[in-house]
């Protein structure tokens, strides 16, 4: 049968892909408006008028704004980010990574390569842009109001550093503790016939089921006395946990550890049997095989599921705003602070520029991990 027999109708194609392109400009419009008005100053910001939004007059009046060239550099330093990214930094970490320190190079790599894109966009691009601006006569000229105060004032003024900085120990930790025991966990069920393998996935199953505000009633009086409990072994100087990142990985771990079973299982029963065998046969123990020949073909798998791990603890708002006071807070119930705090037009952008900020580590993630998230997904899907 020929291949034009199997391709769409015109019809279904359009209908398709005009569905598609909706549903895309749905769910990326309301990220690029707020992202526009981040740079904006608040008149223009919350101006009625959406052409005043993007370009900005009143912003560009107070001298703050972009200039083609400014435009053309931006675009730029994007393109090269995501282009180092997708192209460049994959090749980089397999080339300089010690061996079975592969993961650690991606982390690294992502790290610098973010720091990179900040210092250039919000740092050089701006000496770059004065400097030349005023010798480029009309390409020079503002064309567009921008502004990254709002940038600067939540994270410097705002203290907004410090509650990237708590997200991070409090993703981190959660990523590391669920991926270590979901790895061993899932390796180890999914290679046990045992009817106990598939009644300890159940009760994981509805564990996972319950309701978060649950989870924290019932941890919530043992950090509170935490202090108490320590005595014995840290004397005087035992901590109180409530109040503490340290409490809101447990409560989140606790929440996404039968999700990471789960799915690290699935993608184990993909690899067949035979490679362990394979692996016992020249010598190696069960870890050895585990360690030496299934996690090399696992990375995929385990990647997926450290995102999907990252995405709870990275955006949790329940746990964080329960266990964490001020000092100590989270990205998300900080953000949700300042917009409930904040009455002025000033501060509302504010609270948006905060907003645009959490962004942009998911973007640079998928970026970074496009290709082993697809693989991982699509060995999830199909039975290997």
């Amino acid at each position: 049968m020929s291949a034009k027999a199997f391709r769409q109708p015109l019809s279904l194609r359009i209908a398709s892909g005009g569905f598609l392109a909706l549903w895309c400009l749905i769910a990326a419009f309301p990220i690029v408006w707020i992202t526009v008005m981040s740079f904006k100053a608040p008149i223009d910001a919350f101006d009625s008028n959406p052409l005043n939004v993007i370009f900005g007059p009143e912003t560009r009046a107070t001298g703050q704004g972009w200039s083609v060239l400014d435009i053309v550099l931006a675009i730029a330093i994007v393109w090269i980010t995501a282009r180092i990214a997708t192209r460049i930094l994959p090749g980089l970490v397999k080339t300089h990574s010690p061996r079975g320190w592969v993961p650690l190079g991606w982390v690294i790599g992502a790290l610098v390569l973010g720091i990179g894109f900040v210092v250039a966009f919000f740092g050089v691009l701006p000496v770059v842009g004065d400097a030349l601006n005023p010798v480029l006569g009309p390409l020079g000229r503002d064309i567009i109001g921008a502004t990254t105060e709002h940038y600067r004032t939540v994270w410097i003024d705002r203290g907004f550093a410090q509650n990237f900085q708590n997200s991070l120990i409090v993703t981190v930790g959660v990523v590391t503790i669920s991926l270590s025991v979901g790895t061993l966990a899932g390796y180890g069920l999914a290679r046990s016939g045992s009817a106990l393998a598939f009644w300890i996935l159940i009760i994981a199953l509805i564990f996972r089921a319950l309701p978060h505000s649950v989870l924290v009633a019932g941890y919530l009086p043992v950090f509170i006395s935490s202090n108490e409990w320590l005595a014995p072994i840290l004397g005087d100087n035992a901590p109180t946990l409530y109040g503490k990142p340290w409490a809101v990985i447990a409560v989140l771990v606790a929440i996404n550890q039968p999700f990471t079973i789960w799915m690290l299982r699935s993608f184990f029963q993909n690899i067949p049997s035979e490679l362990d065998e394979a692996a016992r046969v020249d010598g190696c123990s069960h870890f050895q095989a585990f360690r030496r020949v299934i996690m090399p073909v696992m990375w995929p798998g385990v990647i997926t599921t450290g995102l999907f791990s990252f995405l709870l603890a990275y955006n949790d708002f329940l746990v964080t705003s329960l266990l964490l006071d001020a000092s100590n807070q989270t990205m998300v119930p900080a953000i949700a602070g300042m917009f409930n705090r904040e009455t002025t037009t000033t501060d509302q952008v504010v609270a948006v520029a905060a907003a645009v900020s959490i962004t942009a580590p998911l973007f640079l993630l998928v970026m970074v991990f496009q290709k082993q998230i697809v693989s991982g997904l699509t060995a999830g899907a199909v039975k290997g």
